[in-house]
């Protein structure tokens, strides 16, 4: 009997995390992330870099909060949270997380001009052999 119960005591804690830890995530950790987020333009909610620091204080909070109610983590509740916030402030980002956007024009630039220049150098040397070859001939 004595290790049924401390089953049962090892498993309480965790049974205990249902409703209350939802409800506790949402008030704390929830309620500061959309504050965090509506101080940003909806066009930065895809910008990794304007956003990794509010999702990572979101995820901290989760933990913490499950830490110290001796809930597991992560857990399907936790999925569960993250699914919704996805949904809400992530549903039109790449799959990368990053808005998509063309590179600065100078890499972008090399990655044009080189290959115009090797078309045209390359054309330019036909040309030349051709004409030379047929004085040879």
């Amino acid at each position: 009997r004595g290790r049924k119960s401390g089953r049962l005591a090892q498993c309480f804690p965790v049974l205990g995390c249902g409703s209350h830890y939802e409800f506790v995530i949402e008030e704390f950790c929830l309620t500061r992330f959309r504050l965090d987020m509506q101080e940003l333009d909806q066009s930065q909610w895809c910008s990794w870099e304007d956003t990794a620091k509010f999702y990572e204080e979101l995820t901290n909070c989760t933990y913490l909060l499950a830490s110290n109610m001796n809930c597991y983590w992560p857990n399907r509740m936790v999925d569960e949270f993250f699914i919704q916030v996805h949904r809400r402030y992530f549903h039109n980002c790449s799959m990368s997380g990053r808005r998509l956007r063309d590179p600065p024009n100078r890499i972008l630039g090399p990655f044009i001009v080189v290959p115009i220049l090797v078309t045209i150098l390359m054309t330019a040397l036909v040309v030349w052999r051709s004409k030379r070859s047929e004085g040879i001939v």
